[in-house]
């Protein structure tokens, strides 16, 4: 993905569908992990980030990557500030009720296992489980669960956050 304005924009509205062995292994994509990506603006969050276990510091970094990219180039999400929420990275959208807040963090009693959470009285992960059902791993109402050692369905997950910044502009579609 080239780093510019224009690149692709996010659709937010996709309609249910159930996803082929071609698609699947189009939509599953390797990636290199590097400590770029959007610079911390908060020693504290810094901190969270480098006391991670280094096998899974790199995928969370790459989980905050992507969440930047996604609030760049989806519509109606606009910036989105980092913070600590229960001690885990958060984001969510400048503009009050826009999206709900995404926050990250590994899994203590997983081994080697990450998360993406969103807030649990939203419709998002029975959303993401009815559109993306076969491709991720679900932790109740709660979570997307993710496994260090196995590739991630990055455009689907990307649709996912977008989902989730611009979920009280959008709710209604969703639903």
């Amino acid at each position: 993905m080239q780093k510019s304005d224009s690149h692709l924009k996010i659709v937010v509205d996709i309609p249910h569908r159930h996803w082929n062995k071609s698609e699947l292994k189009d939509a599953v994509e390797t990636h290199d992990v590097t400590p770029i990506g959007h610079p911390f603006d908060n020693d504290q969050i810094r901190a969270v980030f480098d006391a991670f276990p280094k096998p899974l510091q790199g995928k969370l970094l790459q989980l905050r990557r992507w969440i930047y990219e996604v609030a760049r180039s989806t519509e109606g999400c606009g910036q989105i500030i980092e913070t600590l929420k229960w001690g885990q990275p958060s984001y969510l959208t400048v503009h009050p009720k826009s999206g709900s807040t995404v926050r990250i963090d590994q899994i203590r009693a997983g081994d080697g296992c990450y998360a993406m959470y969103c807030h649990c009285q939203t419709t998002l992960i029975d959303t993401y489980r009815r559109l993306y059902g076969g491709l991720f791993e679900f932790e109740g109402n709660r979570g997307i669960i993710f496994r260090a050692k196995k590739k991630i369905a990055v455009k689907p997950l990307k649709h996912c956050i977008a989902l989730a910044l611009t979920y009280h502009a959008h709710k209604q579609k969703i639903l």
